[in-house]
């Protein structure tokens, strides 16, 4: 049997068959209406406004890579007028993340972008290896994800940019609808579909690939031959979001289009007003400065578990108290640099109690 003609075009042969929507397209028809999705995506959501400094989280990864090499194609296209910067965190996993850099830094000379390095041993004065031969694999994402998000923060808050991008594909964020209603996470589920996120003290942070298909990105990748890194992370195998991903995969074969209407899924529900009264409103850490919804943030109280030695008990605000009851901390304590955010000071008015 001959090749089917490209359904969109009718000329070419048609050589893949796209996961989102079973069209038979050719090569470039693919790349055209992939980048046009994207960039529909940005525009529908106004994510960007000429002149904005944006850093692009670039891990070595194909989703981050894809990412780069499409903001920079979008940009000069159609004349978003965005200062782009490549901005990546070594964790401190060897035999990964110091080979995946080498990939980024290649990434820098191709795409001709700055590129700025911040690692978690010059932060938080450990790395995941150090973490992980202290805690073991059971809890070592929740430090990674912890020490990560901030790091890009403070990373992007030194490279003084408006706005951070991240590689996160409809398979991340369906895979995260699901893992919030297994967990019952009320407060996450009603805001993990938002494309933009920005605290008040917080850089804008958002995802240009919220509708991208996984496998579409490595088709993209692959027929463009872009060069990433495609080894996964030697620690992420016992992560509890590997079920998710399972169950999600096992889904998608039945149903091509449940990512898409687990998304759709996740940004029709609602949180009750009542529920949203009992969430804690955000504050500033007392130790660092970064954003918290309790008096230390996230990784004030990881990193000062790790420095006591009780890092298996630090998950929760209970077991923190519980462990200052049982050993206070020591007079010398590795702290987190004070953060400073890029963004102009928010005043808010507080209405006095009758």
């Amino acid at each position: 049997m001959a090749p089917a003609s490209c359904a969109l075009c009718q000329n070419a042969k048609a050589i893949l068959k796209r996961p989102k929507t079973g069209q038979q397209i050719c090569k470039e028809c693919f790349f055209y209406v992939f980048e046009t999705e994207v960039h529909h995506t940005i525009l529908e959501a106004q994510l960007f406004k000429p002149g904005d400094k944006v850093a692009i989280g670039a891990s070595g990864g194909k989703d981050s890579t894809v990412l780069a090499y499409v903001m920079k194609t979008l940009n000069d296209r159609y004349k978003y007028g965005l200062e782009l910067f490549l901005l990546s965190i070594d964790e401190g996993i060897t035999g990964y993340r110091d080979d995946s850099l080498e990939t980024v830094k290649r990434n820098q000379q191709q795409y001709d972008m700055p590129l700025k390095i911040l690692s978690y041993d010059e932060l938080y004065g450990w790395t995941m290896d150090a973490i992980v031969s202290r805690i073991g694999k059971k809890n070592n994402c929740t430090f990674c994800g912890v020490f990560r998000r901030q790091a890009l923060d403070r990373g992007a808050s030194t490279l003084n940019v408006d706005h951070i991008v991240t590689g996160h594909n409809a398979d991340d964020i369906a895979e995260t609808v699901l893992m919030n209603i297994m967990r019952g996470d009320i407060a996450r589920l009603g805001r993990c579909t938002v494309i933009c996120t920005q605290g008040e003290d917080t850089i804008k942070r958002s995802k240009p690939f919220k509708y991208a298909y996984e496998k579409e990105i490595v088709m993209y990748a692959y027929f463009k031959k872009l060069d990433y890194f495609s080894t996964e992370c030697i620690y992420s195998p016992d992560a509890y979001r590997g079920h998710a991903r399972a169950f999600l995969k096992d889904l998608e074969a039945a149903r091509p289009s449940a990512i898409i209407d687990i998304i759709h899924s996740g940004e029709a529900f609602e949180v009750k007003e009542e529920i949203k009264a009992t969430q804690k409103a955000q504050q500033t850490c007392m130790r660092c400065g970064y954003m918290s919804s309790n008096e230390l943030c996230k990784a004030c109280t990881l990193l000062e578990g790790l420095e006591r030695g009780m890092a298996n008990s630090v998950i929760t605000d209970r077991a923190r108290r519980k462990m200052d009851e049982l050993r206070p901390a020591p007079d010398i304590l590795r702290t987190i640099p004070q953060y400073r955010s890029p963004l102009p000071a928010v005043s808010v008015e507080v209405a006095p109690q009758s």
